[in-house]
């Protein structure tokens, strides 16, 4: 069981189960969880008078205009194309909660409304469970859960994410924050820097054409650190060709007042979003810097391979990395 010290109740799903608030603290770190959708509501670093991520006390806005907000989101990250895909000669299909034709973040009933089950709790670290069975949003095989979230050593906040599954199945789970490491009232001056050389090609409904673009010489160049002014981004950085030993992606810095972030990451995407359609709060009030699969890999062939197999285990590490310039 966990100390019931580290937790408090918050408040109640739409089916009157107890959400709980979950109190980490470890070194410069503090950072508060809610078993709703694993979602990292705050988050502080010791000598910074504010938060670090964006969120929000009214959990019912979690469910509407801070949707993904901070969560871990899955059973699939980013999109699925028309909502189906093809696998050992089954065509499945999928909740479409996206446009009415793809599926966004696992369907509509994703991990990111989930409530999770909390397994072990100390002071600067919590193990969430979460079961979704077979059929779930469409997807095949019941798949098992298991969701560590810690602050480190080094003033970082690492996601390590384990699944198992009864049926193949695709799998990709991201953490969905979004960052402002300069509490101000948009992400345009902060600094961003990518280590990869191509981005997913997407339409204008955000799905993947199969292309893959070179970033050098783009609009959304960021081979070296750069401000993110104005542009707008949504895309999938190609960082690696397969899931992989934990590296480092990218580096986000705020000039004021001088802190900087780091990501490190087992996975193959980088999925940046600099919330330009946010409704719950100020346009690009956060950037999303989210490590995955890369979208409609079910669909795409020749993209890093994103199906589980009942006989392996997913395993995704990442980890955000803190510190005061």
């Amino acid at each position: 069981m966990a100390p019931i010290s580290h937790l408090t109740t918050v408040g109640q799903t739409p089916a009157g189960h107890d959400v709980h608030a979950i109190h980490l603290q470890h070194g410069p770190l503090q950072a508060r969880i809610l078993t709703l959708g694993a979602i990292v509501q705050d988050l502080r670093l010791r000598g910074v008078g504010h938060s670090l991520v964006v969120g929000c006390e009214q959990l019912d806005r979690y469910y509407s205009d801070m949707r993904y907000v901070g969560a871990l989101v899955g059973r699939y990250a980013n999109r699925i194309a028309r909502g189906r895909f093809d696998c050992n000669g089954t065509r499945y299909q999928l909740s479409q909660n996206a446009l009415g034709r793809h599926c966004l973040h696992g369907g509509a009933e994703g991990s990111d409304v989930t409530l999770w089950t909390v397994q072990h709790l100390t002071q600067s670290q919590v193990h969430l469970h979460a079961r979704f069975g077979d059929g779930h949003m469409g997807f095949p095989g019941a798949l098992d859960v298991d969701c560590v979230i810690r602050l480190t050593d080094n003033a970082a906040l690492e996601f390590d994410v384990q699944a198992t599954t009864t049926a193949a199945t695709p799998v990709s789970f991201a953490h969905h924050g979004y960052f402002n490491l300069a509490g101000s009232a948009d992400i345009n001056d902060h600094q961003l820097e990518i280590a990869a050389q191509h981005y997913v090609d997407v339409d204008a409904e955000g799905i993947p054409t199969g292309r893959l673009m070179d970033v050098v010489g783009s609009d959304i160049d960021f081979s070296q650190l750069t401000p993110i002014g104005s542009r707008s981004v949504d895309h999938n950085f190609c960082v690696a060709p397969a899931r992989g030993a934990v590296q480092r992606v990218a580096r986000l810095v705020s000039p004021r007042p001088g802190v900087t972030m780091t990501v490190a990451t087992t996975e193959p995407g980088l999925q940046v979003y600099t919330g330009d359609h946010f409704t719950g709060c100020a346009p690009r009030a956060g950037v999303a810097l989210e490590t995955q699969s890369w979208p409609d890999a079910p669909n795409q062939p020749h993209f890093p391979n994103a199906i589980l197999q009942p006989d392996d285990t997913y395993q995704s590490t990442t980890k955000y990395g803190f510190d005061v310039l």
